[in-house]
């Protein structure tokens, strides 16, 4: 069998992600028709790309129910206009549905099965609330599995808190306060605005147009953080400032492989060098990139040192804090989260995949003294997902 092809990232977009609820700005709207503008959005974005030679289309959902199922991948492809020959499925791994649709079509085109896939997510988590509709086997608590709190995402942070006494709710609110000012910092830099899809949205005031991330607070201080509530445990550390907001929104990217990007003249932003997932215990499922990261550098015969880089999904501030600190890194480090993550912006579970490496493509572009950086989150039921890239930027006289 021949060595396996060069797998790269082509470009990814996302909708602006929006608060869950009857007050957030996607109330109205449908989850399928959200992951469906993202990829009219990527399609349109790169047209010298065929419709019929995209080989298949993998789109996540967490819940996948209603307007979020019906193999999504499948459904979005026909409501996108790709051509009925397109294939599609949905692909669900939590938090990192999105990263695992990129993963599976990476490794189908690394394999050479693929040429050009499309992978992403979505979660409408205002109709779709985390856990709506499903019914955990009873062995779980009956066998002790899992403790009872093993599905209460909050409630496992809290143990990381318990588990590491010198990661302090105040060392939390100050990651958290810094994620705020770097979204607002990038906002103003118009970083992230280029690769946002606008939606049209209905409210009672009549249609209007989401050019923007709804969740952000720029006023956000340390002395207002320090007074929220901890709603998993009275006198706990985990609020709502310093953990991702309930969310709503869709991401999409294209990958291809080397020969085929080069056929049509496609831009490369990064190149898929590895990636791994790993399991650790459900209660503490925050430090499941830690052991992700080690397998995914040991498979690409580097070490962390290597990173210059990191894109890590703010779920809760203990969690990337668990991981820098595991791996020796200051929390304020430059090399992480340049423009501030999930805290801020949000986390609509499975399509944040993508979102994370739209950010650190971006990134890769104005470092060109950065040959390596990684994407990495935790996921649900305790696991971890790292996806290591390379810059095709990168220049060594650069540093």
């Amino acid at each position: 069998m021949a060595d396996r092809a060069e797998v790269v990232f082509v470009d990814g977009v996302r909708t602006p992600f929006g608060r869950a609820g009857e007050k957030g700005m996607y109330w109205n709207t449908r989850a399928d028709d959200l992951v469906v503008k993202a990829m009219i959005g990527l399609l349109e974005r790169n047209p010298s790309v065929p419709g019929e030679r995209i080989d298949d289309v993998a789109i996540a959902a967490t819940t996948q129910t209603g307007d979020q199922g019906l193999t999504l991948g499948r459904t979005a492809a026909l409501l996108s206009g790709l051509p009925k020959s397109v294939p599609g499925f949905a692909i669900d791994r939590m938090c990192a549905g999105a990263m695992t649709a990129v993963t599976t079509m990476g490794a189908a085109i690394g394999f050479g099965a693929y040429d050009l896939a499309i992978a992403g997510g979505v979660e409408h988590m205002g109709r779709h609330p985390m856990g709506s509709g499903v019914d955990p086997n009873p062995r779980f608590l009956a066998e002790r599995l899992v403790s009872e709190d093993a599905l209460v995402m909050g409630a496992t942070a809290e143990r990381i808190h318990d588990r590491f006494p010198s990661y302090t709710k105040e060392r939390s609110d100050r990651f958290a306060l810094r994620s705020q000012q770097k979204v607002a910092a990038a906002y103003a830099a118009e970083k992230i605005q280029p690769d946002l899809v606008p939606v049209a949205i209905r409210s009672d005031a009549g249609w209007g147009l989401a050019t923007r991330d709804e969740g952000p607070r720029p006023e956000t201080t340390l002395e207002g953080l320090a007074t929220l509530k901890t709603p998993f445990r009275p006198f706990g550390r985990i609020t709502a400032g310093n953990a991702s907001g309930l969310n709503d929104g869709a991401s999409a990217c294209l990958l291809a492989s080397g020969k085929a990007a080069r056929e049509l003249g496609l831009t490369v932003k990064m190149k898929l060098v590895s990636f791994a997932f790993a399991g650790v215990e459900p209660e503490v499922m925050g430090l499941g990139p830690v052991p992700s990261t080690e397998k995914a550098l040991r498979k690409a015969g580097l070490s962390i040192t290597d990173i210059g880089l990191f894109e890590l999904n703010e779920a809760f501030a203990v969690q990337v804090i668990s991981f820098l600190d595991h791996f020796g890194i200051d929390d304020d480090d430059p090399r992480v989260n340049e423009y501030g993550g999930a805290i801020a912006i949000g986390h609509p579970l499975a399509s944040s995949g993508v979102r994370l490496m739209n950010q650190l493509a971006r990134q890769f572009s104005e470092h060109p003294e950065v040959r390596y950086g990684l994407t990495a989150m935790c996921i649900g039921l305790g696991q971890g997902g790292t996806v290591i890239w390379e810059n095709p930027h990168f220049n060594r006289k650069a540093k």
